[in-house]
């Protein structure tokens, strides 16, 4: 092993970065610091988080609030590029992580640590994640990623290994799903959903209620937006996270926001999830129906492509990267117009936008009228469409002449 110092772990509570703790300094000889992100996974996943940190042999444990910070530099900004990947996942684990490992490196940096760990599996997207990010933000210090070195192969393994320290640990061998939360969404998989013939079980769901089980009565939200960002709900100003978990509170008794796909893994292998991403799911209907009204086809066009290379920008754990801030620019300078209001009816699973205004609409009944109007000359769409459609005639006249 490497001569390693100090190292700051990305610290849980959970089984795995409880057993790492003990592991790296058995195997390491090194202080192990704990590092928990406080990024709006909820107090139960918080409570008693420091003292299982110290029972488990670490030196200090550092919580961090990051949730406020999480919404504002990295959530509303990928909102705003139109960011959706595959065309259905709202990358709320993707967002988290660039922040997670930014505030990693400060600790790290602070308590002169030499070294940094985590506890993803090598089969999942977050190890490459936070390894790109700590390459960005700190290539001088070294990674260790326990998954990718232990001979520790299961959760019955880990408890054991737990059970021989005398380290208490929650953990059970029965846990049936993995899950991430944050203040944007939660995730769920294993268990059933490793099949995707299985439907998922109502045990799945945590945080949205079943479209079947939510009120008969639909509801109306309204959402003022400016340039391209939230800005208050139902005429309220907020901040952006206060936005957000005010969205999340009315959307979730809708059910709005899950989603059950099968997505395409950075590594190479296809994963199934569940995400639930209630107030997410509203504000990107909102935006979604500004753009609607403020920008033209061409620029349309080009969101769409922002859209998708920033989707797999974060997706990917690029956040540190100049093309992030290449493509950012120009979701920001297409958001300048994006200044408007939208009503939203939440009902049994489903949201729409019903109503939708801007200064800035593009939208003019005048000319889009089907009565009589006098701004619009039906006459000369002939000539348009003739110099439309001349390469199509040319090809046309040729192949006319070949046949001759």
């Amino acid at each position: 092993m490497k001569n390693i110092k100090k190292v700051v772990l990305a610290y849980s509570g959970g089984l795995d970065t409880s057993a790492i703790v003990p592991w790296l300094k058995e195997n390491y000889g090194c202080d192990v610091v704990a590092f928990v992100a406080d990024v709006g996974q909820g107090d139960e996943e918080l409570q008693g988080v420091e003292e299982k940190a110290l029972a488990s042999g670490a030196s200090e444990c550092h919580i961090v609030d990051l949730k406020a910070e999480l919404v504002s530099e990295y959530i509303y900004p990928t909102l705003q590029s139109g960011a959706v990947y595959e065309g259905t996942y709202l990358l709320g684990t993707s967002m988290a992580r660039p922040i997670i490992a930014k505030a990693q490196v400060e600790i790290a940096r602070k308590v002169g640590a030499d070294a940094l760990s985590h506890g993803c599996t090598g089969k999942g997207n977050d190890q490459v994640r936070f390894e790109s990010c700590f390459a960005a933000l700190a290539p001088d210090l070294e990674v260790i990623a326990p998954w990718r070195e232990w001979s520790l192969a299961s959760r019955e393994s880990l408890l054991d290994y737990l059970a021989e320290r005398n380290i208490p640990c929650a953990a059970s061998a029965t846990k049936i799903y993995s899950r991430d939360a944050n203040a944007w969404h939660i995730s769920h998989e294993g268990g059933e959903l490793e099949d995707p013939w299985n439907q998922p079980s109502d045990q799945v769901w945590t945080w949205t209620a079943s479209p079947e089980q939510a009120p008969d009565e639909a509801e109306l939200v309204s959402v003022q937006i400016e340039a391209g960002q939230v800005t208050a709900v139902n005429g309220q100003p907020l901040t952006p996270y206060q936005c957000l978990l005010t969205l999340n509170e009315i959307a979730a008794k809708h059910g709005v926001g899950r989603i059950d796909i099968v997505e395409n893994r950075l590594v190479g292998m296809k994963s199934r999830g569940c995400y639930e991403t209630p107030g997410g799911t509203v504000m990107v209907a909102a935006l979604q129906a500004i753009d609607e009204l403020v920008l033209d086809k061409a620029c349309r066009k080009w969101k769409e492509t922002v859209a998708s290379e920033f989707a797999h920008l974060v997706y990917d754990g690029r956040w540190f990267t100049p093309l992030k801030d290449s493509l950012l620019a120009a979701a920001q300078s297409l958001a300048q117009v994006a200044t408007g209001e939208v009503v939203l009816k939440l009902y049994k699973g489903q949201v729409s936008a019903v109503q939708k205004r801007s200064q800035n609409s593009l939208y003019s009944e005048d000319f889009a009228t089907f009565g009589e109007d006098d701004v619009y000359d039906q006459s000369h769409a002939e000539g348009f469409i003739r110099l439309f459609s001349l390469s199509s005639r040319i090809a046309a006249l040729n192949k006319q002449k070949s046949v001759k």
